[in-house]
């Protein structure tokens, strides 16, 4: 626990530690999840188990392997479906056909549940019944517990358990319990994944890649919709927020279409950035603005902030420096109806401040009444740099200051591996701006990327004495009296 970051105070609890001592090792997680506030990222448990030479037919009444597939597969790395194949004896009961659905309906938490399995089949010794397959684990030493036993009474049903031999293949399997069975004992097992419409989005360890082409098949077999897999090759380019990857299985097609809050996007995966764990991220800063805000976003990418908030009235400025992101930004304005609410920018970060931004700001900010309504806000969100470029907004505006309530709002992305990861990105900010935040900003924990690695948002109203640059006084006087008097020569000096 104490490797994912899990603080020192809370693995000492003797409240925490007497629950943990008591319950099965899923189950702890679910206590640090009330604890910390969150729940860790994908986790998956690898059980260490040593196979032996097995019979094709297997009885082990405790066997908790009894659902792997064959061990046989152990070390595939081309997919043969076939080697999966393997008889377990399980329970089954002897019914007549008429009764079967009623029986099911009072038996269904007994019930054998395995995907792509039928849990009634035909008697070969008699056409008028059925047997109905039911779960060893839930009917130990194959014999009935009394609700069951009660259930078959009242239904005139015979309670005598069989041994029925079922056939397991490859379709009965579960995605974990494959890849569990095929990859190294003792590994860690890669089950999970982002999806992106089509794609299946992975990000392989160096032990998972001789067996990364069987992975992308089984996944494309056990998710119906996912016609693609990917793994990313390279980090994430800081510059175009792309990367390199490798089509694992499945169609070569990037080009897919997601959708995210009742919103549809369009995007080339390949050349474009695309994250759906920030889905919930993009409702909660939508939620903050109100129709006749003005939003304006630095880093847009194919437009996740920006078209939503186009949808809620807002008047929205979006850029981005990659020209794919760009493109497929317009083309998504046009795909949701709100080209002619978002006014789009294909230029470097720095720029887009201080040029639309800037004009924007200076002509709106005077003209704002304490009565009126209208907020500014800035979003961010380019979290390896966007810290970074808090420094444009130093003496951004000249001129007197707006009234405080007008002041545009940011919304600053940023990575921290820190043990305080709040106050260090409060900090980079304060550095950045050359101003102190305290009391005046708000962070926002939106993610674990990565064991010890969070993404955060920090809000902030820029301060007025950091966004305005005050007129000097002698602005009316001659450019060359200007130029001395700002480097300590006093009117009366030059006089003389």
């Amino acid at each position: 626990l104490w490797r994912f970051g899990y603080p020192a105070r809370l693995l000492k609890n003797n409240h925490f530690r007497t629950a943990a001592s008591n319950t099965s090792f899923p189950a702890v997680w679910m206590l640090l999840a009330q604890y910390s506030g969150r729940i860790p990222g994908p986790f998956v448990v690898v059980k260490k188990t040593t196979f032996s030479t097995m019979p094709e037919t297997v009885e082990d009444k405790a066997n908790p392997e009894l659902y792997s597939p064959h061990p046989g597969v152990r070390g595939m790395t081309l997919l043969n479906r076939e080697a999966f194949k393997r008889t377990v004896v399980v329970p089954a009961l002897k019914v007549k056909k008429e009764i079967v659905n009623s029986l099911l309906k009072s038996l269904k938490q007994s019930m054998l549940k395995r995907p792509g399995l039928k849990r009634v089949v035909e008697d070969p010794e008699d056409e008028d019944s059925r047997l109905v397959i039911l779960d060893p684990h839930k009917i130990p030493g194959f014999s009935l517990g009394e609700s069951e036993q009660q259930v078959l009474k009242e239904l005139s049903v015979v309670p005598e358990v069989s041994r029925y031999n079922l056939e397991l293949t490859y379709e009965n399997f579960k995605l974990e319990e494959i890849l569990r069975a095929v990859l190294p004992e003792g590994r860690e097992v890669t089950s999970g994944f982002s999806r992106v419409g089509h794609i299946a989005h992975l990000n392989l360890r160096d032990h998972q890649l001789p067996y990364r082409h069987l992975i992308g098949q089984v996944i494309i077999d056990k998710n119906p919709g996912i016609t693609c897999v990917v793994n990313k090759t390279t980090i994430i380019d800081s510059t175009y927020r792309n990367f390199d990857m490798e089509v694992l299985a499945g169609e070569s097609n990037l080009v897919t279409k997601v959708k995210e809050n009742n919103t549809a996007y369009e995007l080339d995966f390949s050349k474009v950035y695309w994250n759906p764990r920030l889905s919930t991220e993009h409702v909660r800063i939508v939620e903050l603005l109100k129709p006749g805000d003005v939003l304006f976003d630095v880093f847009a990418g194919i437009g996740p902030f920006a078209i939503p908030a186009a949808k809620k009235k807002c008047h929205v400025f979006a850029n981005d420096l990659n020209p794919e992101s760009y493109n497929w930004l317009l083309h998504n304005c046009r795909l949701n109806k709100v080209d002619a609410k978002v006014k789009a920018f294909n230029m470097d970060g720095r720029e887009f401040l201080r040029g639309p931004v800037r004009e924007e700001l200076s002509k709106e900010l005077p003209l704002m009444k304490e009565e009126q309504k209208t907020a500014f806000h800035i979003v961010m969100n380019l979290p390896a740099l966007a810290v970074e470029f808090l420094d444009v907004f130093r003496h951004l505006l000249v001129g007197e200051p707006c009234s405080a309530a007008a002041l545009p709002t940011v919304h600053c992305y940023g990575f921290s591996k820190h043990e305080d990861p709040a106050k260090d990105i409060q900090e980079r900010a304060e550095a950045s701006l050359g101003t102190s935040l305290a009391g005046r900003c708000s962070t926002y924990l939106v993610r674990n990327v990565a064991p010890n690695k969070e993404m955060l948002c920090i809000s902030f109203q820029v301060p007025a004495d950091v966004l305005y640059k005050r007129p000097c006084p002698d602005e009316a006087k001659p450019a060359s009296k200007r130029l001395c008097t700002s480097q300590g020569f006093s009117e009366e000096k030059l006089l003389s």
